[in-house]
């Protein structure tokens, strides 16, 4: 299932069926712009935090505001296709703010998962702690999809006019 955060009368009603059946829910957010094994690591973990995730996808106009007028790479309907496929994720939100301040505020996640780049100090966290929910960080590995990009320029570089 896919929603734009601001079609909560369509995302709504299946959180809400969740919480009166005792579902923990868990959530992560990003750009997941070139997916790679980090990303599938993260989204494993936070899975294993819950009964069901829900995965906050930064939209293509949010990328470009905070990461690069230049990304994302694959556009949001395709970056969102991908991330359904993942057995992991029961629910997709896509947003168009730069930070997930507004995505964790609306969804109230029993536990937010995040990797480790800011530890405790995220900017979620004062909201998730604002209404008794928890975070759980992932340790941060080497992959990243600005690696990757710079993989594929440096192997190319010759090949690319």
């Amino acid at each position: 299932m896919i929603f734009h955060i601001d079609e909560r009368d369509k995302w709504q009603p299946v959180v809400q069926k969740w919480r009166e059946e005792g579902k923990v829910i868990a959530s992560s957010n990003g750009t997941f712009d070139i997916l790679h094994v980090g990303h599938v690591r993260l989204l494993t973990e936070a899975k294993a935090q819950g009964d069901v995730l829900v995965l906050g996808l930064n939209s293509d106009k949010s990328v470009k505001t905070y990461k690069s007028p230049k990304r994302p790479i694959v556009p949001q309907e395709e970056r969102a296709a991908l991330m359904a496929a993942l057995r992991c994720i029961d629910l997709i939100l896509i947003f168009d703010e730069p930070e997930s301040a507004r995505f964790v505020r609306e969804l109230k996640p029993d536990v937010h998962v995040k990797d480790s780049t800011y530890g405790y100090d995220l900017l979620e966290a004062p909201i998730v702690q604002e209404y008794g929910g928890k975070i759980h960080l992932v340790e941060k590995d080497d992959h990243s999809t600005t690696n990757i990009i710079e993989k594929i320029l440096d192997v190319y570089k010759d090949e690319i006019k």
